[in-house]
């Protein structure tokens, strides 16, 4: 897929449908939040939540004290949606409207968190895209939290296909820049209770 098209394809989903209509809603971030919470190094652990959409972890991690978050998603819509959700709370959030393939992070970070955005990159050059701006950030020693769908999972989302990853084949997907640290199955509910099966991996960059 190419960048406007996969643009205009999640701009327009964030546009026609609520957070109870699209697959990936959770009350409750877990296990990304419980992950952050163990690998980052303080409250002041340098976070970007990339895909993030719509996503409540960002309001999780301001609850819990987190201080320096950023949010990049290719949907405007998606982050003005938080933005009016969180009003003054979110003041202190980076927002980034960027697709992940395409844009230059502006930092290193301590945690980079990736809920179900690297597996919709079913092409070589852009899953490589993707990966050399992972490598540029995250700082020696942080942490990448990447889930996907596991090879049990789902084929497609959101009508576009998906391409399923085991915590191993993740992890030399990645390469040897990262170092697979932590991993572990989730049983994902949709807001209408179909059963989706993701694995989160936890990788170190040496």
């Amino acid at each position: 897929m190419i960048l406007s098209e996969r643009q205009s394809h999640w701009q327009n989903v964030y546009l026609k449908k609520g957070e109870q209509e699209v697959s990936w809603t959770q009350a409750d971030p877990q296990p990304s939040l419980g992950l952050i919470e163990k690998f980052a190094r303080d409250r002041n652990s340098a976070i970007v939540d990339v895909g993030g959409g719509a996503s409540r972890l960002v309001d999780a991690l301001l609850a819990h004290g987190f201080a320096a978050i950023t949010v990049l998603d290719v949907s405007d819509a998606a982050l003005q949606s938080v933005k009016a959700r969180l009003g003054e709370n979110g003041a202190s959030v980076r927002w980034i409207a960027a697709d992940a393939t395409d844009w230059q992070p502006p930092e290193a970070f301590d945690i980079w968190h990736d809920r179900a955005a690297f597996h919709f990159l079913v092409d070589e050059k852009e899953r490589a895209a993707y990966i050399a701006r992972l490598n540029a950030g995250v700082k020696p020693g942080g942490h990448a939290v990447v889930a996907t769908f596991a090879p049990d999972g789902p084929e497609k989302c959101s009508g576009l296909p998906v391409q399923r990853y085991s915590p191993e084949s993740l992890s030399k997907a990645i390469g040897s820049a990262f170092e697979l640290v932590e991993h572990q199955a989730h049983r994902h509910v949709t807001p209408w209770g179909a059963v989706q099966s993701f694995q989160f991996s936890v990788l170190r960059r040496r």
